[in-house]
């Protein structure tokens, strides 16, 4: 489907309002701009906030960014929070005590920090229990809003407060975990990795699927922090370029258990590329730290060959 980005933020709400607190070239405010804004005009939103960078500074009393129905949950349960507030959608129309013409969409925001760690029981179980709602990770890679402690989708040899680079130790030591490939996991009608870059196109098809896609979906878009980072403020649209085409964020989407890779850099750029810009993997250029870069290549290049396997084999099983 063909989208004109320039009328539909010109002519639909945005929902996510300006005037928020996030740090300047963060990541996180066009992500949520861009869902929000993938809703129809018409329909209204519940919308279901981990704490975090984004709920401590776009929610502050007695100001809010959020022109729709919003609630601060605690760290590890907008999963929860949101499928509740959605069972008891269903159960006030199942009585009759609202309209039937009024439709509400049920969207859940959480950072890696309450997403892929404290918050992972709580979105599963959402998930499992096949609640019609979107829950959506705006991934920075660490726990920023408390002081930048690493998580488990923090990169290897990333130096964070909590697995700080120096002579006992070249960073953080394990591997991300993968979460969009845990969410396709749970076999869920819709599950996509995105980005917010450029003309945002990816993004709002991802989200707009996602949002009317009935059942649970999830989206995991990635979402740079200059603090924890460590780059220009002005760099973040050239910061998420080099993530998409290093292929270290590959840009794809599940559906129904098909896999469809959305962009195939026709030159895959070196991970090194990606890493440069970036203080916080700065003691990797140092002379004979090399292996760190290779390291970090070699896992790069393999998760990304796993992935163009799952888009041929499902492709293949489909067909048959």
């Amino acid at each position: 489907m063909a989208y004109n980005l320039k009328e539909i933020v010109a002519t639909k709400p945005a929902r996510f309002e300006s005037g928020h607190r996030m740090c300047a070239g963060c990541g996180a405010p066009p992500v949520a701009r861009m869902v929000m804004r993938a809703l129809k005009p018409e329909d209204h939103a519940v919308v279901a906030n981990a704490t975090g960078c984004m709920e401590v500074s776009s929610c502050i009393y007695p100001y809010t960014s959020w022109s729709c129905s919003y609630i601060h949950t605690a760290f590890e349960c907008a999963g929860a929070t949101c499928s509740g507030v959605e069972a008891a959608y269903k159960s006030l129309k199942k009585q009759g005590k609202l309209p039937e013409d009024k439709n509400t969409k049920f969207i859940a925001f959480g950072g890696d920090g309450g997403t892929y760690d404290i918050g992972l029981q709580s979105l599963s179980g959402a998930m499992e229990r096949g609640h019609d709602m979107v829950y959506v990770c705006y991934d920075n890679g660490a726990y920023m809003n408390t002081g930048i402690q690493r998580s488990s989708a923090t990169p290897k040899f990333a130096d964070t407060t909590t697995t700080p680079a120096g002579k006992v130790i070249p960073g953080k030591m394990q591997s991300r975990k993968d979460l969009t490939e845990i969410m396709a996991s749970h076999h869920l009608p819709y599950v996509a990795q995105s980005i917010a870059l450029n003309n945002f196109k990816d993004l709002y098809e991802k989200a707009e699927k996602a949002i009317y896609t009935e059942g649970p979906a999830f989206l995991n878009v990635l979402a740079p922090c200059p603090r924890g980072w460590g780059y220009p403020t002005e760099k973040l649209m050239e910061i998420n370029k080099l993530a998409v085409e290093t292929c270290y964020w590959p840009l794809y989407e599940v559906i129904d258990g098909k896999y469809k890779v959305s962009y195939k850099p026709v030159k895959k750029q070196p991970i090194e590329n990606f890493l440069k810009p970036q203080r916080r993997f700065a003691h990797m250029f140092k002379e004979g730290n090399e292996w760190m870069i290779e390291e970090f290549q070699k896992e790069v290049d393999k998760r990304w060959e796993e992935l163009l396997a799952l888009e041929k084999i499902t492709n293949e099983t489909n067909e048959a």
